[in-house]
């Protein structure tokens, strides 16, 4: 059992560019790797679907990252992103300004495009995604208003990749995120959540963060409490077995759920 980590844990010690290093070097053989092929593939099916558009998507515990961003910002005109620690959003926007130490994210792009359909329209697709993102917010899913002091617009969709289960540290207080951020959500929104299941932590660099063990039936069981009706939910058991000590996760996974109230 791994000790809570809770906001101020991540505030402190999360340090982006190991989590980056660590995790989203596609293609060479990292940890992300089987997670990343997977997960970017259900992303392009979900966004391309047609099903889940919009004007607005705000995406909840953005982290440094925007791999679950590609698709998306094909279908939606504006994205708000959000995080809780500032050396996150500091490390987001680095890359949104295109400074040159930031992350190199151009393999994530190229695949994507792939994915969609053309590999070689991926420094259009790196503009673009630069350009939709218009806010980048301080985000606490323990608060009744994650986004306070800002008001915001009920969005057309929430996203919400590996977020819920780091920043909770029981059943309850993950019931408690889910409905606080679901009054970011418009009746008739849709969720995209993407998290990882029987998990009890995750390494960045040296630094062993806490998981929630979410189970697909407790998942299930939360999202109904507040009103959700899931339309798709993707399970993929995990294949590599090795580096088990970086984070022990068992399977991931990928919903859309509407919301109904």
């Amino acid at each position: 059992m791994t000790d809570f980590t809770g906001a101020e844990d991540y505030q402190d010690k999360f340090d982006p560019k190991a989590y980056l290093e660590g995790y989203f070097r596609f293609g060479e053989g990292s940890m992300g790797d089987e997670y990343l092929t997977s997960i970017l593939k259900e992303y392009a099916n979900v966004f391309m679907s047609g099903k889940v558009k919009g004007k607005t998507l705000i995406d909840i515990g953005t982290g440094p990252t925007i791999y679950q961003l590609l698709s998306a910002c094909e279908v939606f005109e504006e994205i708000i992103a959000t995080d809780y620690t500032d050396k996150n959003r500091e490390e987001l926007e680095k890359w949104l300004r295109n400074e040159p130490d930031g992350f190199d994210w151009s393999p994530v792009v190229k695949h994507v495009c792939e994915l969609e359909g053309n590999r070689e329209k991926w420094m259009e697709k790196q503009e673009k995604i630069r350009k939709c993102i218009k806010q980048v917010l301080k985000c606490d899913v323990m608060k009744n208003n994650p986004v306070e002091p800002v008001i915001l617009p009920p969005a057309d969709c929430l996203l919400s990749s590996e977020c819920l289960e780091g920043a909770c540290k029981d059943q309850e207080a993950f019931c408690v995120a889910l409905r606080n951020i679901s009054t970011l959500l418009k009746p008739g929104g849709y969720l995209v959540l993407c998290g990882v299941l029987n998990t009890n932590y995750y390494m960045v660099g040296n630094v062993k963060f806490s998981c929630l063990c979410m189970t697909e039936k407790l998942l299930k069981a939360a999202l109904h409490g507040e009103g959700y009706i899931i339309e798709y939910m993707k399970l993929s058991d995990r294949k590599e077995k090795t580096m088990q000590e970086l984070c022990d996760y068992s399977t991931t996974y990928l919903l859309v759920a509407c919301k109904h109230n």
